[in-house]
């Protein structure tokens, strides 16, 4: 057991790369909605529409794709035993149950569209826009899973400089053709408004699948030949996984009831929902680059029983991402005015949204901490628990936080305070368990 602590360099190796892929998604949707809500036809029940597509899909997404972070963990915790041999066979078995689950997923929601966002409080034109950009969106389910599976592959492998390239490619791509097919080229493609974003994110997820397909079988010990032997790993992965699917449900139930209410107190309201909830998740996947080096290293630690460098890990992550979150903070303290007119020119949407973003930024800090734990917890193969926290988060928390405060009239600020109930209940919750159980070690 090494007694010296993993290195500023060696975190950064793993984190930086994973920081550039991760607010790649983020960046699409961002793209997508600041490109559709400056539209000359109805922009703002386009965006609002953008907004409650981005969020199902990022819900859907989330749930189904927790293999990523088991695959992740056993073959990180693999790695630091030496025994990267045992899981050979698990890991095309683990992307052809994420690739047949992405097709079920795709079949049971895409042709009942208009019924699911009529759960959102969504009707006429803004229900119209919302189930045909959902009908071309849901797509790429199976391109995004499967990539997803391979994403945690290389993360596992102590590598995410890989997803990376195939995340910015994949951004890259979107960006060019969002303008390209929204606004159409005179004489050559004619403009398709919301749908284009649609198409855009459709290939781009292709483009993001055939490049991590490329690094897979170019640069990993894995293949994709199928054993009908199941791997003795597998009951470990799908159990790791359903914990973190109840955990990732109870996660996106939080955003489903913050733009439900949203999008009831109307269409002003749900466009600017949209707004912050796209900068609070760019915000997210940005702080998580760290969570994801954490996640990588924490599991390699665990494999290696090495305790002491796990818990010095757990301290520089943690003061890293904070630092990462006052950055953020200062940056979008200075442009606080400008920024929402990166998404709309609407002046009630830009008043709504400047009423609220303050605190976004302020629970900058609370979020670091959480998602850190939350990536090491995860390394840690601690799903059961990470499941325990969010249920506990969201029932217990953030749903009566926003009741009360929807009660006595604080609309958007409403939402806003649950969430920051939400995270601080997250980052308390694993902090205390960590503490007690691995420090000890």
């Amino acid at each position: 057991m090494s007694t010296t602590k993993i290195t500023f360099k060696e975190i950064n190796k793993l984190a930086i790369p994973a920081i550039i892929a991760g607010i790649a998604e983020p960046l699409i949707s961002l793209t997508d909605i600041a490109i559709i809500g400056n539209v000359d036809k109805n922009p703002v029940e386009a965006l609002a529409a953008a907004g409650l597509v981005g969020s199902f899909l990022s819900a859907i997404i989330w749930i189904v794709a927790q293999t990523k972070t088991a695959i992740s963990s056993i073959i990180s915790q693999h790695l630091g035993a030496n025994r990267l041999h045992a899981v050979k066979t698990l890991v095309p078995q683990a992307l052809a149950f994420n690739f047949l689950f992405s097709l079920f997923i795709y079949f049971s929601t895409a042709f009942f569209a208009t019924q699911i966002f009529n759960l959102y409080n969504a009707d006429g034109l803004i229900l119209e826009y919302t189930t045909s950009y959902y009908q071309i969106r849901a797509i790429g389910y199976p391109l995004t899973l499967v990539t997803f599976g391979i994403f945690g592959v290389f993360r596992g492998m102590q590598n995410t400089l890989w997803a990376m390239m195939c995340s910015l490619t994949g951004a890259v791509v979107n960006i060019v053709l969002d303008y390209v097919l929204v606004y159409g080229i005179e004489g050559v493609i004619p403009p398709m408004h919301l749908k284009g974003a649609g198409y855009a994110s459709v290939i781009a997820q292709l483009v993001m699948l055939l490049m991590a397909v490329y690094f897979f079988v170019r640069k990993t010990p894995f293949n994709f030949k199928l054993s009908l032997h199941i791997n003795p790993q597998m009951k470990k992965l799908l159990i790791m996984s359903a914990n973190l699917f109840v955990r990732t449900a109870a996660l996106n139930y939080a955003i489903y009831l913050a733009n439900s209410y949203a999008t009831d107190y109307g269409k002003n309201y749900i466009a600017a929902q949209t707004i912050l909830m796209n900068i609070w998740l760019f915000f997210s996947f940005f702080i998580d680059g760290y969570a994801n080096a954490g996640n990588a290293i924490s599991g390699k630690l665990l494999g290696a029983k090495d305790y002491k460098r796990l818990w010095l890990l757990t301290i520089d992550i943690s003061k890293y991402a904070i630092i990462i979150s006052c950055i953020l903070i200062v940056v979008c303290g200075v442009f606080y005015t400008d920024i929402g007119l990166l998404f709309n020119k609407e002046e009630t949407v830009l008043t709504l949204f400047a009423s609220v973003f303050w605190m976004v930024l302020l629970m900058q800090p609370i979020n670091a901490i959480a998602f850190m734990y939350d990536g090491i917890f995860k390394g840690l193969g601690e799903a059961k628990y990470l499941r325990n926290v969010l249920l506990a988060a969201t029932f217990l928390g953030f749903a009566p936080t926003l009741l009360f405060f929807d009660f006595i009239g604080f609309k958007l600020k409403a939402i806003w305070i649950a969430f920051f109930v939400w995270m601080f209940i997250r980052a308390a919750a694993l902090v205390i368990k960590f503490r007690r159980k691995y420090l000890a070690l």
